[in-house]
């Protein structure tokens, strides 16, 4: 077969297929537009959840009022026979019905909550302000007094609740902030001073151990590559419930710091150890 031979074989072979079909114009931007609403439809999630960790500085929850609550301390692997294993329901409320989630909101629980925002609010040294929420505060904003009572485990069929309250500090022109958390008897966190300290929000850090009275307190007084707050401390008490208190600088990026913590390390280890901030 010569090349003008080939070449019209290779044209009838052309001539007897059929041809594909037109491409439409209209099916090709319709799978575009479904394919950019996908691509909006992921960023949008993403742009959401960074929003909620630009504004508070942490991996939040959404409070009772739909505001941002900082997340209580790390919790313990799940025990054997926890709610969690056995599905069971949340604890009662006063209502006599099970809650709809950890957060209690009335009763006795939630009550030991406020108490402890306001045993907090009355540890803040003088010199310091501690302003309250404005009537209308944005659901974005991050609120100046925060209190929550949680349900954490089943422990041997005892319920064990934390508490956490959070105080916005004020000085001139900063804005900083204290935090205490307790855990309830029976929680299963370290007991060694320095490794319970290290443990909070699993921040890691610094730590040395302060003497107050026969008590031996953790400290963290420099936080490792998470710096969220800047100093903690934390004790066990012999009935097992555990204190944490800590303090910073920054209240949120909006806000000048304070030029200088609220608590030197000492006190800062003494408010650990205070009855005040030893729930029952």
């Amino acid at each position: 077969m010569n090349g003008e031979e080939l070449r019209e074989a290779l044209r009838s072979e052309m001539a007897s297929t059929n041809p594909p079909p037109p491409l439409s114009t209209g099916d090709t931007l319709d799978a575009a537009r479904r394919a950019r609403l996908r691509r909006r439809a992921l960023w949008a999630s993403l742009g959401s959840a960074a929003v909620v960790v630009a504004v508070t500085g942490f991996a939040a929850v959404g409070t009772p009022g739909g505001r941002v609550y900082q997340p209580a301390g790390q919790r313990p692997p799940v025990s054997p026979g926890s709610s969690v294993d056995t599905k069971e329901p949340w604890p009662t409320g006063p209502d006599g019905r099970p809650q709809e989630d950890r957060t209690a909101r009335a009763g006795s629980k939630h009550d030991q909550g406020v108490e402890l925002l306001n045993e907090v609010v009355s540890a803040v040294p003088a010199g310091y302000s501690t302003p309250e929420d404005p009537a209308n505060q944005p659901a974005d904003q991050r609120t100046l007094r925060t209190h929550q009572a949680q349900f954490e485990d089943k422990v041997n069929g005892v319920d064990v609740w934390s508490y956490l309250s959070s105080v916005a500090v004020a000085q001139g022109k900063g804005t900083g902030r204290v935090i205490v958390e307790v855990h309830a008897a029976g929680n299963q966190l370290p007991a060694e001073p320095c490794m319970l300290a290290r443990g909070f929000w699993g921040m890691q850090g610094e730590c040395r151990v302060e003497t107050v009275g026969a008590a031996q307190v953790g400290v963290v007084i420099r936080p490792g590559s998470d710096d969220r707050l800047d100093q903690w401390s934390a004790y066990r008490h012999p009935d097992g419930v555990v204190v944490f208190v800590a303090q910073g600088a920054k209240l949120d990026e909006s806000r000048s710091a304070l030029t200088k913590l609220p608590f030197t390390v000492p006190q800062l280890a003494a408010l650990a150890v205070d009855e005040r901030f030893h729930l029952k």
